[in-house]
């Protein structure tokens, strides 16, 4: 009797085990990040915590949980733990948009993050920006300068964005199919809208694009042993333009986003 107890309360851990680690967390910083994803999901219940509001249920076959982070660094890192710390998400994934840095790249392209850093983070000298690691608070170690995002991940946005019926964007020379890149995503809590700007985090840190919350979703992830993949849709090139381009991209760069993070986390 014992035994078949003590099994039953085995089988029983191991199911509740199971699934804490068996939900992908995913996030967005605006509303618009999150609508197709929220539009898609089935069984979705939606709860409070620490005044953040949580979706969970199903979607393309998987168990997830969604929340806005809001907007920047701080808010990414508070929605980022509280999820980590409620949910247990085996991985995180960040849908979203971003200025382009690299040249090649217009509104409405794609880049699949490969590694993610701060541009503002570390010392301002004469010379220029000195980037600095960040540091564990708890073990004081240094972290590392570039965060990396999980290969798996990766590697299975590679394989499915070309099986998926993104939306065209309508540029002022004609409509296109977005493309879809690999590459590095720097993160600052400023909206960049500069040309200076684009070339010295293109010089520095070999860019692809800029944002304002993803290098904070991965330091939380990092430190916190989770799996993650920030993957930004362009709604601008981060120059002179950006404010009045992002206006006209912003929907349908959020869409594609979605598009490929609702393929990625869906059921292998």
């Amino acid at each position: 009797m014992k035994k078949t107890v003590l099994l039953s309360l085995v089988f029983a851990f191991q199911i509740v085990v199971s699934t804490a680690q068996d939900v992908t967390g995913i996030l967005g910083a605006f509303p618009p990040e999150l609508e197709l994803l929220k539009s898609k999901m089935q069984n979705k219940k939606d709860t409070i915590i620490a005044k953040i509001s949580f979706s969970k249920g199903i979607l393309n076959g998987r168990s997830i949980v969604l929340a806005q982070t809001g907007i920047g660094k701080v808010n990414a890192a508070i929605a980022t733990t509280i999820m980590i710390e409620h949910f247990k998400p085996r991985e995180i994934v960040f849908s979203g948009i971003a200025g382009g840095i690299n040249p090649a790249l217009f509104p409405g392209d794609i880049v699949i993050g490969t590694k993610v850093t701060y541009h503002d983070y570390g010392a301002i000298e004469d010379g220029g920006m000195l980037y600095r690691p960040t540091r564990n608070p708890y073990t004081m170690q240094e972290n590392p300068v570039t965060f990396i995002c999980d290969s798996a991940l990766i590697q299975k946005a590679i394989s499915v964005a070309p099986k998926l019926k993104f939306s065209k964007v309508k540029r002022e020379n004609g409509s296109f199919f977005p493309t879809i890149t690999k590459g590095v995503i720097v993160t600052g809590d400023v909206f960049v809208s500069s040309e200076t700007a684009t070339q010295r985090l293109r010089k520095d840190l070999d860019a692809a694009a800029t944002e304002m919350e993803g290098a904070a979703v991965a330091q939380t992830c990092y430190q916190q042993d989770v799996p993650f993949l920030i993957i930004r849709s362009l709604s601008d090139n981060a120059n002179s333009k950006a404010g009045k381009d992002m206006m006209s991209f912003y929907n349908i760069a959020a869409e594609n986003a979605a598009i490929l993070v609702i393929a990625v986390v869906g059921k292998d």
